[in-house]
């Protein structure tokens, strides 16, 4: 199949690779000329693990292209996905300008005698397809009402392993209530649900309304077990053994049950906050979300009380070594991390910070400046730091060299966001620890 992807970012270039992967031909589009020239020559845009390869092996063979001509993708492709950004507005309400902008184009371009599917990819509010055909018909220059079909179909997408995901879904929904769609968008998946995971047709509202669903009751989770890890703190529990026992329950399972300084990235931010705003339109008060997002900015800063009060409530002229910049490991993506709120709140108070990431400090620096040192490695992050910080759960921190840290880092103080290490273990190293939802290990 012929395919175009409008916009190349974390969901487009993605779902452009991994189907060119299934042998389909696959344009991605994009306005920036030097990302696309870039993606073009073989540089790779995103850490995403295992897209480079798929991404070079399909490049080669010829199913991969870049370009930045709407009119060429459109003109060759028979199914166009719209992977568009869809920012949160002032009032949390997704912002559709992007997606519209495109629409209109396609009212241009699309031909009466050419049918086409445009597949809505970005994650948008319920309506957005309706929206879209609406804008392609009022810019078409001819009668194209038979011509084209407007399609959701939600991505599902965790970073970190999106090509697993893509590859092999846990379930496709697709919302249409053409007949005409239904069979193209059934044989373009087919190859990625040999298994027998479901593909799952309805109509296109409840498909955008499938993935806010989705995301935000994935937030409630997270957001819950943060509040029980802030009880567990007060009453002397460990929020460990909560965790394994209620995640044993088949009613609740064990995935995002893990507390830490709340939930970041493109997603459950934006996708809580353009819920609550879809339901303020229809004058329904959705508490739960209102909660949610309150439960997780607090969370966010959870850590620096416990710090302040370890240094006497005067942070000036103390230094903090953090290890994680990006929201979550195996992405360089720091949109709405936690690290950066902690970072403020402490050089506010008159601190200075040391960062190391795997990934994320290119793009830490197009925000942060110059407000920050970044370190080049994790140990040299502790060179004279009075503690350190960790804000992001990256495999090769879970077992550092403690005797090395010993001998670096200035004092033996660790305030761990995300529970990397056993509280045994932290004892007999004679760190001072301080965690979520667990005991403290050391005194002041």
């Amino acid at each position: 199949m012929k395919i175009a992807v409008i916009g190349t970012g974390y969901v487009g270039l993605v779902t452009g690779t991994c189907f060119s992967e299934t042998g389909n031909d696959v344009t991605c589009v994009d306005i920036d000329l030097a990302k696309v020239e870039k993606l073009s020559s073989g540089q790779i845009t995103i850490y995403e693990p295992g897209l480079e390869k798929i991404f070079l092996r399909n490049q080669k063979e010829g199913r991969l292209h870049f370009t930045t001509s709407l009119q060429e993708a459109v003109a060759a492709a028979q199914i166009i996905f719209l992977a568009l950004p869809t920012p949160p507005g002032e009032d949390g309400s997704a912002d559709l300008s992007y997606i519209l902008k495109v629409a209109a184009e396609l009212g241009k371009l699309i031909q009466p005698s050419d049918y086409k599917v445009i597949i809505d990819k970005s994650t948008v509010p319920v309506g957005t397809a309706a929206k879209v055909r609406a804008m392609i018909l009022s810019t078409a220059t001819q009668s194209i009402d038979q011509s084209f079909d407007v399609v959701s179909n939600p991505e599902f997408l965790r970073e970190g392993v999106a090509v697993e995901d893509f590859m092999r879904p846990d379930r496709v929904v697709i919302g249409t209530e053409s007949e005409k769609a239904i069979k193209i968008m059934n044989d373009l998946y087919a190859p990625f649900v040999r298994q027998g995971n479901p593909i799952i047709f309805m109509d296109e509202k409840s498909a955008e309304l499938t993935k806010y669903a989705a995301n935000s009751f994935l937030a409630v989770k997270i957001s819950f077990m943060n509040e029980i890890a802030q009880l567990c703190e007060r009453l002397g529990a460990d929020v460990d053994m909560v965790r394994r026992g209620i995640g044993s329950d088949e009613r609740i399972g064990k995935r995002f049950l893990f507390p830490g300084i709340g939930y970041g990235g493109s997603c459950f931010p934006k996708d809580v906050q353009a819920l609550a705003k879809s339901a303020q339109e229809v004058n329904y008060n959705f508490s739960i979300l209102d909660a949610v997002m309150e439960v997780n900015q607090r969370q966010k800063l959870h850590l620096v009380p416990k710090i302040a009060s370890y240094f006497n409530n005067n942070l000036a002229g103390k230094h903090f070594a953090l290890w994680g910049l990006a929201f979550k490991p195996n992405t360089d993506d720091i949109r709405e991390a936690p690290a950066f709120e902690i970072i403020r709140a402490l050089t506010a108070q008159g601190a200075t910070v040391s960062a190391f990431d795997p990934e994320a400090m290119s793009n830490s620096k197009h925000v942060l400046g110059d407000s920050i040192q970044y370190a080049s490695s994790q140990y040299e992050a502790l060179e004279n730091a009075d503690a350190l910080i960790i804000a992001t759960e990256w495999s090769e921190f879970r077992t550092p060299d403690f005797e090395k840290m010993s001998n670096i880092i200035k004092n033996k103080v660790i305030f761990d966001g995300r529970n990397l290490f056993d509280l045994e273990q932290m004892n007999n190293l004679g760190y001072y620890y301080e965690s979520i939802g667990r005991k403290t290990i050391g005194s002041l």
